[in-house]
């Protein structure tokens, strides 16, 4: 294994375990003290008990592994190698925790249902984010919500929220209306919060879209001045059927106030659209057109 490798599954394994670990937080300082219905096999297992008459122990055990090996069969080797890390860090940190939280007074972290509710979300949507940035779970039902997001193409935080909502609308028949309640806030928390998280490394730059009778001049100005390459293609007014050529390209959100200002002066009814964008991958932005023609010559050589 090379050195770059090894740096590199170094890293994921310490983003996993740190997820796990502020995940572990969450459930040792806010969900087991104040007894927040939330989502996981652990909330599946109790909700379910009335009903199959099961120990939860049981049940919960039997998703664990089942939802693994489906994890296995559809998410790849790789994933459930990870996976199994996590499964791993996770008692380590639970009963870590719990110690520390034995040296507190019994009361210490009990806080109002909201609170908790609202915290717990938080960190367990940023414990989650940064174990599926890194490609893994922490299995039991997040193995679900991934399968979710891989065959319906539903964002990782949207899929663990349709997981653990119906986890937790299950939880009414066992822990009541008011209970389930407070728990969906939690849960529309972490997805939100496993989102923002997955954005890591986002860039921060504009999609910029012209559509201008003086497209060549724009043109120039952004290939030559502003030092962006672009995109264009020949459409057609849906109104007028006229022929028109579109601008598009990628420039850095500091830039754009300079190059808003500069085309409405090439021409002031210029078309401009502008859109987030928040992942770029290519020359100029992550590699220059010279770590190009290198990585080239290496690949002839």
């Amino acid at each position: 294994m090379s050195d770059l490798k090894k740096q590199t599954s170094i890293k994921t394994l310490l983003v996993i375990a740190f997820g796990v670990f502020i995940e572990a937080c969450a459930i040792t300082f806010l969900i087991f003290p104040n007894q927040i219905l939330t989502g996981g096999t652990a909330g599946v297992a109790v909700a379910l008990q009335p009903l199959i008459h099961v120990d939860p122990i049981w049940t919960s055990n039997i998703l664990v592994v089942s939802l693994f090996v489906l994890g296995y069969f559809c998410l790849g080797k790789q994933f459930a190698i990870k996976s199994f890390a996590a499964t791993v860090f996770y008692p380590i940190f639970v009963f870590g925790l719990n110690y520390v939280y034995s040296l507190f007074p019994t009361d210490f972290f009990v806080m109002p249902d909201y609170l908790a509710s609202i915290y717990a979300g938080i960190l367990v949507g940023i414990g989650l984010g940064l174990v599926f940035y890194a490609n893994a779970s922490t299995g039991g039902m997040d193995i679900l919500a991934l399968l979710i997001h891989k065959y319906f193409k539903i964002k990782e935080g949207d899929a663990v929220t349709i997981v653990d909502g119906l986890t937790v609308i299950l939880g009414i028949f066992t822990y009541g209306l008011a209970p389930a309640l407070v728990g969906m806030i939690s849960v529309y928390v972490c997805g939100y919060t496993i989102n923002q998280t997955m954005m890591i490394n986002a860039s921060h730059r504009k999609e910029l879209m012209v559509i201008s009778d003086k497209w060549n001049e724009i043109r120039e100005y952004i290939l030559n001045e502003v030092d962006r390459g672009l995109t264009y293609w020949k459409g057609f007014g849906g109104y007028t059927q006229d022929e028109k050529v579109i601008l598009m390209c990628i420039i850095d959100q500091k830039e754009y106030p300079e190059i808003e200002a500069k085309i409405t002066q090439i021409d002031p009814v210029a078309f401009i659209a502008v859109s987030d964008v928040h992942k770029v991958h290519g020359e100029g932005f992550t590699f220059r057109q010279s770590q190009r023609l290198e990585q080239f010559s290496k690949q002839k050589a």
